[in-house]
């Protein structure tokens, strides 16, 4: 009893300190800090025009006449973005993309086959639709993952196929350069010995079972602590195909991952066919693995399931873009070309146009091309792909890919930029499955193949997503100053694995989170998505595409405590019942911010220099500072305070060559978003605004004689009028 009693007043101490020292927080002066400007000479610059952008991307068929109505594209076009990406959801769900619904099968007269969409039609494109693949090999996908893989479906009528775009016949190159692969994740060490292979057409005459010898880890990227080893009897020469049970070795491996090189194809079909495709790559029914006895008993295990959840997990090199019209996928829809080009949304700028690599063909891209250029959509880069190192392709496939993908886009229109790969985010670098080098770099094993096929010029730009922040659940005033020095070490880590500074550097999304959470749709949000911005800019980044444009509601993607920290988005409108747009969130309000007021709202040079800030003699870290020198001649510097305590901004100084400068003087512009303007109500999925108002604008005449409070969890723009905020040295 007594220990009871001494724990309660030891917490109701505990809570009382709390409040006390939160009460003289708020009473307390708040820290005074300066700003300081490196004057002297620019860092970078931007045209708004090709700086600010947003993305559209797919959605469910039943949401997308809703969410592309008349009163949220409104909305949308009050949004200040300059110009559009167009995002390809079904790169991330293994699909192919019909981009028009009108087209041509392979095989016209059983509708199926490799598609090509008309690029002749005359009825206005509306909608486009993502098609499954009949012949997956991957058990998981990033989009609606709810396919699996054909490999260990328990159904030996389906297969998994290879794509036969990355056979001989169109690459130029042995097959054993490169080799396709299959990979087995067993989920944790098991005894292994045996192998049966249930063969389709075409098989591998010669292939290699290997298993992971190192550490193991749940993300299959991440394999570079180790070395892929052949079993004793894992190679094969000279193989048939059919039904193949193999001994891998006498003793059992203890291994989770397991690993089949295809080596060389036999180049046959058993269908009726002279399509080439038919003929290239591997093909397998089923796999089966586990101990095989001295007495030749087998036992399997497999997990032999069509269901994603339930079965193996496997991860393929690649898989055939073959389906069947009744593929279909109706969770798998984008809006059409014809309604992005008479929606307004871009205001009449280039949009970046996407090219699906992974799971298409050069056809249906080229067809692609021909038609936006016949119905005058402007762009003049092209996305190759999205997020192959999510989808575990290996950097030499991708490449070869590319590179067919970017002849017959230059064939059509040598002007066009290809580039991308539109890495998913990973803020500790871009990895793939180490190499027999040990090289475990995604960039390195790209541009050495570009590299070494004399390609390199056919890498325009290059593009990434960034989204910092996976576990949403931590407090954001913590994140939120972990993220300079997370950009500033992408940027030097992509510099130093070769990415050419001479080509744009885009992102292709950008975000608080790939997943959802409250912290997005509050002021902590926009605060992340300014100082992204910003930053990127700063560094020498060329366009930054917000993610959420279209107006949404709050899901819940996460399990954690406190449970009101689960429900949010990534969106700048979020709708009412009617599923129309609704309420502005801090996202939109944070972007008007920086497009309209930090810069210019005119499409001329924009120059950008570095800023520290100090108070006294040490850095503040969760302060941060961004400056611009505008067209009219004006300096606007961004102001975060991602702290949970009020400060006080008493002096901005511009250093000069020598250590000499000016201090800013008066009348100032100040702009200001902090929660004395917005409020959320957490209520689950019915979550809102309570109240969501505009930035505050005011006048300090008098410059900064008295200081400004930058309210906690604030961004402030203060910006200088005519020649009282100039860069020209002179005494303090």
């Amino acid at each position: 009893m007594f220990q009871v009693d001494r724990l309660f007043l030891m917490g109701a101490f505990v809570l009382a300190a709390t409040l006390l020292s939160a009460d003289f927080s708020r009473g307390a002066e708040p820290t005074k800090v300066t700003i300081q400007i490196e004057a002297a000479s620019p860092v970078a610059s931007f045209l708004p025009d090709e700086a600010f952008g947003a993305g559209l991307d797919g959605l469910e068929e039943k949401h997308l006449d809703s969410t592309y109505s008349p009163v949220n594209i409104k909305a949308m076009n009050e949004a200040p973005y300059r110009k559009l990406a167009y995002r390809l959801r079904t790169e991330l769900g293994i699909e192919a993309w019909h981009w028009n619904e009108a087209g041509s099968w392979s095989n016209a007269a059983k509708q199926e086959g490799y598609w090509t969409s008309s690029d002749t039609t005359v009825k206005p494109l509306l909608k486009s639709f993502g098609y499954r693949l009949p012949r997956r090999g991957s058990t998981m996908d990033q989009a609606g993952n709810d396919g699996y893989s054909r490999l260990d479906d328990g159904d030996k009528n389906t297969f998994w196929k290879s794509n036969p775009y990355l056979d001989a016949h169109f690459t130029g190159e042995d097959n054993a350069l490169y080799p396709q692969w299959v990979l087995i994740d067993l989920g944790e060490r098991c005894n292994v010995n045996g192998l049966r292979i249930l063969w389709g057409e075409p098989y591998a005459t010669k292939h290699e079972v290997q298993y992971w010898d190192g550490e193991d880890t749940d993300y299959i990227s991440q394999l570079h602590d180790g070395v892929w080893r052949p079993f004793p009897r894992g190679r094969v020469e000279g193989g048939k195909g059919g039904d193949v049970l193999l001994r891998l070795g006498d003793t059992p491996v203890s291994a989770r991952f397991v690993r089949i090189l295809l080596i060389a194809s036999s180049g046959t079909t058993s269908q009726k066919t002279e399509d080439v495709r038919d003929r290239l790559g591997y093909a397998i029914r089923e796999l089966y693995l586990g101990v095989l006895s001295g007495k030749g008993k087998f036992k399997d295990i497999i997990k032999h399931r069509a269901s994603n959840k339930r079965q193996t997990t496997m991860v393929v090199s690649s898989t055939d873009p073959w389906h069947r019209a009744v593929d279909r996928n109706p969770k798998s829809a984008h809006p059409g070309f014809d309604r992005i080009l008479t929606s307004g949304l871009g205001r009449g700028n280039t949009v970046l146009i996407p090219a699906p690599v992974l799971y298409d063909t050069p056809e249906n891209v080229a067809a692609e091309i021909r038609f936006l250029k016949s119905r005058g959509l402007p762009f003049n880069q092209v996305e190759l792909g999205e997020e192959p190192d999510g989808q575990i392709v290996s950097p030499e496939h991708y490449g070869a890919l590319y590179l067919q993908f970017a002849k017959v886009i230059h064939a059509i229109d040598p002007a066009l930029i290809t580039g991308g790969p539109c890495f998913q985010s990973e803020v500790d670098g871009w990895h793939t499955i180490v190499d027999e080098k040990g090289e475990d770099s995604w960039l390195k094993r790209f541009l050495a193949y570009l590299r070494a096929h004399n390609r390199l010029d056919d890498f325009g730009f290059f593009s990434f997503e960034w989204y910092p922040f996976d576990e949403v659940c931590q407090l954001p005033e913590e994140q939120l100053i972990m993220q300079p020095s997370l950009m500033k070490d992408a940027f030097e880590r992509l510099e130093k694995e070769g990415v050419p500074r001479n080509i744009p550097w885009i992102l292709g999304e950008y975000g608080y989170s790939s997943f959802a959470a409250r912290t997005e749709v509050e002021l902590p949000g926009a605060l992340l998505n300014a100082e992204i911005v910003a930053q990127f800019l700063t560094l020498g980044g060329k366009t930054a595409y917000f993610y959420g444009l279209e107006p949404n509601e709050p899901i819940r993607e996460r399990d954690c405590t406190p449970p009101d920290r689960l429900w949010g988005n990534l969106m700048m409108f979020q709708v009412g019942s009617n599923g129309q747009a609704k309420w502005k969130l801090p996202a939109y309000y944070g972007a008007k911010m920086m497009v309209e007021e930090w810069a210019e709202p005119t499409n001329a040079p924009h120059q950008l220099f570095r800023a520290s800030v100090m108070a006294g003699d040490k850095a503040v870290d969760h302060v941060t500072a961004y400056v611009v020198r505008r067209p009219d001649n004006h300096w606007a510097v961004l102001v975060l305070n991602k702290g949970v305590d009020r400060v006080s901004l008493g002096r901005i100084r511009l250093e000069s060559t020598g250590g000499e400068g000016s201090v800013l003087s008066g009348p100032l512009d100040i702009i200001q978003y902090s929660p004395g303007q917005y409020t959320w109500r957490a209520n689950g999925a019915k979550g809102h605004p309570t109240q969501s108002e505009p930035p505050e604008h005011f006048q300090a005449p008098n410059g900064l004689e008295s200081g400004i409070t930058l309210p906690s969890m604030s961004m402030t723009v203060v910006r200088g009028i005519g020649s009282h905020f100039s860069s020209s040295p002179s005494p303090e």
